[in-house]
Order: structure tokens, then sequence, then C-alpha cells
């Protein structure tokens, strides 16, 4: 059962869109805008991994309302940590080099690793589904400005 929570505070970060794996895009059809690997220094110390929702920007441009996954991506059991935000927004193209805020105000489930790919990718739509309509409510809303 998903349980989503509020942030005590939301967490920001930035840096320029990287390419990532090359999963987002063409093996799960949702493509992401990966923070480059230093990013990650702004997370707060005891920022636990997970799928998380807010706010973000590209270029100045937005805030677009967004899901991210912060961690290991046990699916694919990356070696390394990552930041890959999925924008709920359609781009005519590719953003790579442009500049990306995110404010992260709630998180909705840990990370997990599943039976199938099919598996995982319907549990990213439902992510997607659920913060499209939590960030149109309170207390996640105020925060678009933030």
């Amino acid at each position: 059962m998903r349980e989503p929570r509020a942030l005590e505070a939301p967490v920001r970060m930035s840096g320029e869109v990287v390419k990532g794996f090359g999963r987002g895009s063409k093996v799960l059809g949702i493509p992401t805008a990966n923070l480059p690997h230093d990013a990650l220094k702004q997370l707060p110390r005891s920022f636990e991994t997970g799928i998380y929702f807010g706010w973000a920007t590209v270029d100045g441009v937005g805030p677009y309302k967004m899901v991210t996954s912060v961690g290991w991506n046990p699916q694919f059991a990356n070696t390394s940590m990552t930041v890959e935000p999925h924008l709920l927004h359609s781009f005519p193209d590719d953003f790579y080099g442009s500049s990306i805020k995110i404010v992260i105000v709630g998180h909705l489930r840990a990370e997990a690793k599943f039976e199938s790919l099919e598996s995982l990718i319907d549990e990213i739509h439902l992510d997607i589904s659920s913060a499209g309509e939590l960030l149109d409510c309170e207390p996640y809303s105020f925060l678009r400005s933030a």
C-alpha cells in the first residue's frame, strides 16, 4: 500500500542535465533528466533512498511536476547512486546540458526490485499518477514556487 508523506523540509538540488544509463527513454519509455553524480552532495546526510515527488525548473522555466528516483536502482543493480527526475511535461527535444533545479517535497515509496521489467514500468506509471495528483493538493501545491 502506498502511503505518501510530506518531507519535514523541502530538499533542493540543482545541476546540469546529464546522460544517464540510457534506460529511462529507451528501456522504460519514461525519460529522465539526470542530475550529475556530484549533485548527491546536496542531499542531507540522513536522506533515505526511494521514490520522491516535487517540482522542477529547466533553464528557469517551469515549475513542472516531477517524480524522482534517488538511489541505487535495485532492478538494474547500479554500482553508484543516482538522482533521476522524470518531469510530468512533454518536451519536444532532449535538453542535455540544461540547468535543472528540483525541489523534493514528498516521499512515495522505498526503492524495490520487481519480478519483471513490466512490473517496474507499471509501478513507475503509478508513481507518476500519484505524484501528479498529490502535487495538486496541500501541503504540496503551495511549494510549487519554493
